[in-house]
């Protein structure tokens, strides 16, 4: 079978519209994933830790942000809301309740210390601080 070879190379110039479309593409992609685009929810930076434990316990957990707000169940709470929503998970909860405590780095200590006698007084005796993982030590070279 013989196929027609009248094919010519193009030697026109080039239309300017498809690459200006994918460039406006490429940008719209580079925005989405960059910082510019809002992060919903409250900034807390964990402390690092190694060798962190975990636990299968029925556990509730509350955060705490550098400004000494609480937020229990993703919720913005104040001491009372959140002495009354605690009560309620203890009351729920077949086993004792360990409260996990996602504190900012920056959080004052007093606010800790508050948390730790709210716990205390609604009958929860194990209190852990929640930290993220250390980075992991890069190998060393030969």
């Amino acid at each position: 079978m013989r196929f027609p070879h009248h094919t010519k190379i193009f030697r026109g110039q080039l239309d300017a519209a498809p690459f200006i479309g994918t460039l406006f593409l490429l940008v719209l992609f580079l925005l989405m994933a960059s910082g510019l685009v809002f992060t919903p929810g409250v900034p807390v930076h964990l402390p690092e830790g190694v060798d962190l434990p975990g636990t299968d316990r029925p556990s509730a957990v509350v955060a705490v942000d550098e400004g000494g707000n609480f937020y229990f169940e993703n919720q913005l709470c104040d001491e009372a809301r959140l002495k009354e929503r605690l009560r309620a998970a203890v009351a729920r909860s077949p086993q004792p309740l360990i409260l996990v405590v996602q504190a900012d780095k920056n959080a004052r200590m007093e606010v800790m210390v508050r948390l730790e006698l709210l716990a205390q007084e609604l009958g929860i005796r194990e209190l852990w601080q929640a930290m993220r993982p250390a980075d992991a030590p890069k190998p060393a070279r030969p």
